[in-house]
């Protein structure tokens, strides 16, 4: 081999490598240069979600309610008004009290079977009821009865119907008694739905003056004051319903209470005429 020979093979081995280091700069500028923007452009790390503020709900007041009604309305809607709320606390009144009259008696009916008829003697018996209830009334009243069966008006009556005469003035007494009440409940059912009708044609009549004076007859100028005239009408019914029910179930529950009385009557008058039931 010769000496240019050997001198050549080197100087291209060096040759080489400069052009291949060369063309390897660029890339790596080029790779630096994207990952620069890439770094600039991430996005900044979220943060935690502030709590929205808290929107308070507005409330409307309802201008065709009843509050808008009493407060609008002239003497004669608010009298109407006041007239049914009375009837109503009355009604209220008398069912409560008459259920607690009924189950009284009932609880004297209860009392008088379980110690009245087990007693020695009917003064005895007598004394083991309750004072003032209705038991212990018909028993007063037939001992006083076949203890003062005399006088010369009286011998003209005999004992027993004398005695059957007493019993029969008590249990209609008790019956009497019983029935105390009922006549308002039977006068408020029947009355006020048109006690309500009254206080609706009314205001009606208000309203429709109203839309004839300001000459708009839109649905919002007519719905409005009529709807709240109709008011009337729903609260006699509300009235009216409870008391009507009320009657009806009372008026059963004093018949029980009576079959009860009557037949404490009966056998007492037995007792007292022939000393057995």
């Amino acid at each position: 081999m010769s000496l240019i020979q050997l001198v050549r093979a080197p100087l291209a081995a060096a040759l080489i490598a400069v052009a291949t280091l060369a063309s390897s700069l660029p890339t790596v500028a080029l790779a630096q240069a994207a990952s620069e923007p890439a770094a600039a452009t991430a996005p900044a790390p979220a943060t935690a979600p502030t709590a929205a503020p808290k929107v308070e709900k507005e409330t409307v007041d309802n201008p065709y309610g009843i509050a808008a009604m009493l407060k609008d309305g002239d003497f004669v809607t608010k009298g109407t008004f006041f007239i049914m709320v009375i009837m109503s606390m009355a009604s209220w009144y008398v069912i409560f009290t008459k259920l607690f009259e009924q189950g009284k008696l009932m609880r004297s009916a209860k009392a008088a079977a379980e110690s009245f008829w087990n007693a020695g003697s009917i003064q005895k018996g007598a004394a083991t009821l309750n004072d003032g209830s209705a038991f212990r009334f018909l028993a007063d009243s037939g001992l006083k009865a076949s203890d003062h069966h005399e006088g010369a008006m009286l011998e003209t009556i005999d004992k027993h119907t004398w005695i059957g005469m007493s019993m029969q003035r008590a249990t209609d007494s008790i019956n009497s008694r019983l029935q105390d009440g009922l006549a308002l409940l039977a006068t408020v059912g029947s009355t006020a739905p048109f006690v309500g009708l009254f206080g609706t044609v009314w205001g009606i009549y208000h309203a429709l003056t109203a839309i004839g004076i300001s000459g708009q007859a839109s649905i919002d100028k007519v719905a409005g004051p009529v709807g709240e005239a109709l008011i009337m009408t729903a609260i006699g019914l509300a009235v009216a319903v409870p008391a009507v029910m009320g009657y009806n179930w009372l008026v059963r529950r004093n018949k029980s209470a009576m079959e009860r009385v009557r037949s404490f009557s009966a056998d007492l008058q037995n007792v007292l005429l022939a000393g057995k039931r």
